[in-house]
């Protein structure tokens, strides 16, 4: 099945899942956005679990607790992601809490990522070789596992049903490994409603960025002549054009319409301009009067309030260790040690030589670019401000497993 099952949930229901690993590599699965409170060793990642074994497997458990929202599951080691495996997850409001606009008609869950048609393992060795950005490029954008409606390679394409007058909820999200991208829908209006957990301040949209690992819920209407319409899904900082293959493309098709899409695929904004990112970023506010998972009003806060327990600089960049071409932190390329750092843990401060806590500087680079373990120690309630920089000339996203944060 490609891509996974959709996990169904409530907030607050307890999940399990149980992974058969049937393929001849070590696996894990990660719950991207689940804060897997006081839970971590659930969270799926190296850091937090040994990796399920060729022919094992393992049960997944853990609890949406106090969490609505649109998120996604996806194998986190190795490249694996790359091969498929991901899936999408809802986590709906409780019965008791309204949704903070009118039910919609239905709901549709669309997985976009950019793909590759040379196998995971090949695209990972070529990385790991440092290939070209050419070699290890993706080929083709897939929704739902489709291929675009012009991509003649593809036997099928993907397609939502609407019937003219209702409104659909589209829970968005970016499966890919490489490639963020611009979605729009032709002639249609989005409403954005909800991104990763959080409703937000409701604004109509032509287009919406989705980088690798975000999600969104939008509405959109079916308020157009009965035909067939355009859905793309651009790849950002590519000069992609047309019906390329590069643009992943599906149909939204009125419920009576007997009439193919028409014309020109629905313009998007200049795909290199990256200041539309950020100001279409910058414009999204959380709804502070829309309860979630637990009822509002929940007394009042001011991130602007808070006083800092701790500052870190985070300084992304590429550099060559051993002959190598490595992605780095403050010069560090992370090395996953055979043990989890949450086994480690148990060892007195990581012991037996699994890490050494706050071995390496977190507001500046290491003085010599290495591969090593990067634990920084936190302080236990506090508030924590980190700054991010980049000397990359890619969009790059960051996710922060376990938490919500602001962006200040």
């Amino acid at each position: 099945m490609f891509p996974g099952p959709l996990i169904n949930a409530t907030t607050n229901d307890v999940i399990h899942v149980n992974v058969f690993n049937n393929i001849d590599e070590p696996l894990l699965f990660t719950w991207n956005g689940i804060e897997q409170r006081l839970n971590s060793w659930q969270d799926g990642v190296s850091g937090t679990n040994c990796p399920i074994q060729p022919g094992k497997n393992w049960t997944y458990e853990f609890q949406a607790k106090d969490q609505i929202g649109t998120f996604i599951y996806f194998p986190s080691i190795n490249f694996l992601k790359a091969g498929g495996g991901f899936g999408p997850i809802r986590v709906n409001n409780r019965p008791v809490i309204k949704i903070p606009f009118p039910k919609p008609e239905a709901e549709f869950d669309l997985l976009i990522g950019d793909w590759y048609l040379k196998s995971y393992e090949e695209i990972r060795s070529l990385i790991s070789n440092n290939s070209t950005a050419n070699d290890s490029s993706p080929d083709k954008i897939l929704m739902n596992g489709k291929g675009s409606y012009f991509d003649n390679d593809s036997r099928v394409f993907e397609s939502f049903t609407v019937t003219k007058g209702k409104t659909y909820w589209f829970r968005i999200s970016n499966v890919g490994t490489a490639w963020s991208v611009n979605f729009r829908i032709q002639n249609h209006r989005m409403v954005l409603v909800e991104t990763e957990g959080s409703y937000v301040n409701q604004m109509a949209l032509d287009s919406l960025d989705v980088h690798v690992g975000q999600s969104y819920s939008v509405l959109v209407t079916a308020d157009q002549e009965e035909q067939d319409y355009y859905i793309v899904a651009a790849p950002k900082q590519i000069n992609a054009t047309g019906t390329s293959n590069l643009i992943g493309v599906a149909v939204l098709r009125y419920g009576n319409s007997v009439i193919p899409p028409r014309g020109a695929l629905p313009p998007g904004p200049d795909p290199f301009d990256i200041q539309f990112s950020v100001n279409q970023a910058k414009s999204i506010r959380w709804n502070l009067t829309a309860g979630a998972a637990r009822p509002n009003p929940q007394g009042s806060f001011n991130v602007s309030n808070v006083t800092l327990s701790q500052s870190f600089i985070l300084q992304s960049s590429v550099v060559e260790i051993n002959g190598e071409f490595r992605y780095t932190i403050n010069n560090v390329s992370y090395v996953t040690p055979e043990t989890p750092l949450k086994l480690a843990d148990a060892f007195a401060n990581g012991g037996n030589g699994v890490y050494v806590l706050d071995k390496f500087p977190t507001n500046s680079s290491n003085v010599e670019a290495v591969n090593g373990v990067f634990v920084a120690s936190g302080i236990h309630h506090g508030w924590i401000e980190l700054v991010l920089k980049s000397d990359l000339d890619i969009i790059h996203t960051w996710h922060l497993d376990g938490y919500s944060f602001f962006v200040v």
